[in-house]
């Protein structure tokens, strides 16, 4: 007999529908998986086997051959367990095929027939809605992940034995329903240092609020213990709370790579991500044989802090530049190719030499000439150009680190960041710009009017440092943020002279 259940498996970034075609005829008992199966599909054969044994429904000794259509797209992963097992019960006339017609089968099985926490599951279910099917069957510590989809019935199971008997009609088979204490919970805060924990560093502070409002990437300079880290982990705390859109597509990514907890449903919090400077190229930016996110589509919607940036390998940074500019990752294998969103901040910190203490006022630099040289050299100029603020942070003054008052809470950092950023919002009502910082040129001249004194000085910063045509764009675009703080509609002189300032100090040298 022949039976057809839909299931799902995971492209790159993007859903992919797969009908797990099961057929059992006579002839000599065998079990044949074709559709370009991976290593953990192909495995499923001995994990069905045993689920069902222990389940107490062995399979018939016959000619079982099991198609994973499309034929001409890779599957991978143990999500295929369940559709498979469901179908091979349905061709067994187990089931009636009525009762798992247009309902999507996803979930890994262990030995003995529990359903185990699989990943994908939130794209699955978008992709479940968008085809109009009736609902989606997981385990049940996936329910709550795949329950963010509105409108969307989900059957959640424990055990292989249960599922099968409430698709015989032996038991109720009806959606979880929502309450109180199945409401799909929150991810906790990737970081929660609050700006109130900073000692000293105004210019730094204010750096950072206008980074947050902007969406501006960051670089921060100076010597060791001055608070570059700290003032990195805070940045989470006044940053809005993500949108539900933005929301999905973040737990997406995080579901896709496996990293979206038991019974989390959604991450509603930005994510901080800050990797060692050990990391690979394909570890940050993306890859493998089968691409999959790195660290940058992590860090979507969210902040990448990169510290000891001169630590990192140059060729791991250089990777950097197509994600800062376009928002997205591509890769591209022989066998397919992905693409994934990475708009995300950037933050870096570093030290302007190996030791640390150059231009230090109280410890002396132990590096000569050549190694500082080298050493801020590991930075390129196509990088250090897209970082629109760069700033040094010095070290605190004793009275400083002593003292008890404490700087703004972010609670009242993020009241005017929300508001600057709901300025910018409401300049692009479709949606299509939410932030200065991805402002295309092209409405730099409608959204960025400057005065002619304004950019007389703008002119003269150019000229004087040698600042590159995205420098000039880039320090128009601060300026937006800085008036939006201001809550100006137009840029006037003080918000071009305090933007140029965070491109034309060095901070290599300005400690």
């Amino acid at each position: 007999m022949f039976s057809k259940i839909l299931s799902g498996t995971i492209c790159g970034f993007e859903p992919t529908l797969i009908e797990v075609e099961v057929d059992i005829a006579g002839g000599i008992p065998s079990f044949s998986l074709v559709g370009l199966p991976d290593t953990a599909v192909t495995e499923a054969r001995e994990r069905v086997r045993a689920a069902l044994k222990n389940a107490m429904l062995d399979l018939p000794s016959r000619r079982i051959t099991v198609n994973l259509a499309p034929a001409d797209i890779r599957k991978e992963g143990a999500g295929l367990d369940v559709p498979l097992a469901i179908g091979l019960l349905t061709s067994s006339d187990m089931i009636p095929p009525l009762n798992v017609e247009n309902l999507l089968f996803v979930g890994e099985m262990s030995l003995d027939g529990r359903l185990k926490h699989s990943k994908g599951i939130l794209p699955l279910a978008l992709l479940a809605k968008e085809k109009g099917l009736r609902g989606m069957v997981v385990p049940s510590a996936n329910a709550k992940e795949a329950m963010v989809v509105p409108d969307l019935p989900v059957y959640a199971f424990e055990s292989l034995g249960s599922m099968v008997e409430a698709l015989r009609g032996n038991q109720p088979f009806s959606p979880d329903v929502l309450t109180e204490s199945t409401k799909p919970s929150v991810s906790p805060p990737f970081s929660n240092i609050d700006m109130a924990e900073i000692k000293g560093q105004p210019f730094a502070r204010r750096a950072l609020e206008i980074a947050a409002a902007g969406g501006h990437n960051l670089l921060m300079v100076g010597p060791p213990g001055a608070g570059k880290t700290l003032l990195a982990k805070a940045m989470p705390s006044i940053l809005p709370p993500l949108s539900f859109e933005e929301a999905i597509e973040v737990t997406k990514i995080y579901s896709v790579k496996g990293l979206l907890p038991a019974g989390c449903g959604i991450i509603e919090t930005r994510p901080f991500r800050d990797p060692h400077h050990t990391i690979s190229d394909a570890a940050l930016i993306g890859g493998g044989r089968i691409p999959s996110p790195g660290e940058v589509s992590l860090a979507h919607h969210g902040v990448l802090f990169l510290d000891e940036l001169p630590e990192f390998k140059k060729a791991v940074l250089e990777v950097l530049r197509e994600p800062l500019t376009e928002g997205r990752v591509t890769i591209s294998r022989a066998s397919q190719a992905a693409s994934f969103p990475a708009r995300f901040l950037l933050i870096a910190a570093m030290n302007p030499c190996p030791c640390g203490y150059t231009n230090d006022p109280l410890k002396t630099c132990a590096c000569n000439h050549n190694q500082i040289r080298n050493y801020q050299q590991k930075i390129s100029g196509p990088l250090l150009d897209r970082m629109d603020l760069q700033i040094s942070v010095p070290r605190l003054k004793p009275e400083e680190l002593a003292s008890e008052e404490s700087g703004e809470t972010s609670k009242t950092v993020l009241t005017r960041v929300i508001k600057a950023r709901t300025r910018q919002k409401e300049r692009h009502p479709r949606g299509l710009i939410k932030l200065n910082a991805h402002l295309p040129p092209k409405l730099l001249k409608t959204d960025c009017i400057l005065e002619p004194e304004s950019i007389r000085i703008l002119l003269d910063a150019v000229r004087k440092f040698g600042l590159s045509a995205r420098a000039y764009d880039k320090i128009i675009r601060v300026a937006r943020t800085i008036a939006d703080l201001d809550q100006f509609e137009n840029i006037n002189l003080p918000h071009i002279a305090e933007a140029i300032q965070y491109r034309t100090i060095d901070p290599f040298c300005a400690l």
